[in-house]
């Protein structure tokens, strides 16, 4: 507690700043249907770079946050939800707001996110330390296994099709072996060409996979049906209901709950967790019935578990270094631009670093509920911004992003490539977190497996006889075999 409390004395004005601006602009892009977390995190990542570490953390977290949170405001008022994890959000919401009650909707939505938030904190600071301890007990041979065990979250995050997962994620761990060999030093698919010699840019991979790739998909969907806003009029009493929500402690509890578990297991993400709780709220309900039909339980159940679920994706994210999805891979993205690489060490050799971001990401929540309760009406005004504003608004800002950091066009020229092959890769069903995952976890992978056979004298038989080792590999080709035979049972 008495280091919590330290790491709380680290933030500054600067950092407070920080985390409020990227609350306020997660918020702001999560409220924009189409756009999701993971690609608030892209497009935020630029502003990280001159920012001390703490205060580009906060503003990372602060949007990873605000997205999650600002999803609701679209699926309450036009039954379209802002990111995914707020599907069942529109279950009872909308209904809700057709009914005059979107002011209470959105009370409801704000005070669930925040408490959901908040006890995933609290059980994010209790929890990831005790996980660090046992896996600083790693060598090469166990981060190699558990480098693997991480690859397999492509196959739960390759939608439809399990095989075209796997080739983009073999494709993000084609580009992590560009550049000079950390090892010898030999130059690998650069091509001659200067700016990759220390390998492709980070942020124009990211920018471009999640941010541009998705703009091409918004411009090719303009000349779709457009959904018309509620009335000013239902937007009346749209205040955080915090003492409604706190009657409910059982439901907001269990569905919080419920978040964090989902959130920690690799390749589930906030539907998995906002569908579940909706479920197990529904099941154990006095008033079932109403369900569906504009149920505030409803609410509570999906929106907590939404954003709880952002705390459990942290666990594994921070204590192992493996992303979970989409948003946590690009966050772990900006943890090594920023020159730190998550994992069991970070919590040894800078734990202050590790407190002050369980610190960061209590404070976005807070400033979550204190920027939707007095900006509400602003986000919803921002959904009837015409797209053909937005778009090449935001697709500017990406281009002096990547610009910015090193001054080098060839990574503003990165940024398209990687973003039009994105693109090409959602527009045909291959999805584009498998290369962002293949990415990061490919150089560890192969650093470890380097670095483990120069330990045992190019013996490969430790990675398979080491006890934790052997378990990692074991976990996951059952995870593997569990998603192949889910994905042939689909029709």
């Amino acid at each position: 507690m008495q280091t919590l409390v330290e790491a709380f004395a680290q933030f500054g004005p600067l950092s407070l700043l920080a985390i409020l601006i990227g609350t306020f602009l997660g918020i702001i892009l999560g409220a924009l249907p189409g756009l999701s977390a993971a690609m608030a995190i892209a497009l935020l990542l630029p502003l990280t770079y001159g920012l001390d570490t703490i205060s580009g953390i906060g503003l990372l977290l602060g949007a990873f946050c605000g997205a999650v949170a600002g999803g609701s405001v679209p699926a309450i008022l036009l039954n379209m939800p802002g990111t995914p994890g707020s599907i069942a959000t529109t279950f009872d919401a909308y209904p809700m707001a057709r009914g005059g009650r979107a002011g209470k909707a959105l009370g409801l939505s704000v005070a669930a996110s925040v408490f959901g938030g908040l006890i995933s904190g609290v059980i994010l600071i209790l929890v990831s330390p005790l996980i660090a301890a046992v896996a600083l007990k790693f060598g090469p041979a166990e981060y190699f296994s558990l480098s693997v065990l991480g690859l397999m979250i492509i196959v739960s995050v390759s939608g439809n099709s399990v095989i075209k997962g796997l080739i983009v994620g073999l494709f993000g761990m084609l580009i992590s072996t560009i550049g000079a060999d950390q090892v010898t030093g030999v130059l690998r698919l650069t091509f001659g060409q200067m700016s990759l010699l220390t390998g492709v840019n980070l942020l124009a991979v990211i920018v471009g996979i999640f941010a541009v790739s998705q703009l091409l998909i918004d411009v090719e969907k303009m000349r779709g049906p457009k959904r018309d806003m509620q009335s000013s009029q239902s937007l009346e009493r749209a205040f955080p209901r915090v003492r409604e929500t706190l009657s409910r402690y059982r439901l907001l509890i269990s569905s919080s709950l419920i978040g964090v578990g989902v959130g920690a297991v690799p390749g589930a993400g906030g539907s998995v967790a906002s569908i579940l709780a909706y479920d197990q709220a529904k099941r154990f309900s006095k008033n079932r019935k109403d369900f569906g039909s504009g149920c505030p339980d409803g609410v509570v159940a999906s929106e907590s578990a939404n954003n709880a679920m952002v705390g459990g994706a942290l666990i594994p994210m921070l204590t192992l270094g493996i992303p979970g999805e989409g948003a946590t891979a690009v966050l772990v993205g900006g943890l090594m631009i920023q020159g730190i690489q998550p994992g069991p060490t970070l919590f040894d050799s800078q734990p202050a670093l590790i407190y002050g971001i369980f610190a960061a990401f209590l404070l976005a929540n807070v400033a979550m509920f204190f920027i939707q309760w007095l900006g509400i009406r602003l986000f919803v005004k921002i959904l009837k911004i015409p797209q053909s504003y937005l778009i090449p608004l935001i697709f500017v800002f990406c281009a002096v992003g990547v610009y910015s950091i090193n001054s080098d066009l060839f990574d503003v020229y990165l940024m398209l490539g990687i973003g039009v092959m994105g693109y090409l890769f959602s527009r045909f069903g291959f999805g584009v977190a498998p290369v962002v995952i293949g990415l990061i976890l490919g150089g560890v992978a192969e650093t470890n497996l380097r670095r483990g056979l120069q330990t045992f004298g190019g013996d490969w038989e430790p990675f398979v006889t080491r006890p934790i080792s052997l378990g990692l590999l074991l976990l996951a080709a059952v995870f593997l075999i569990y998603s192949l035979r889910a994905a042939l049972k689909k029709p």
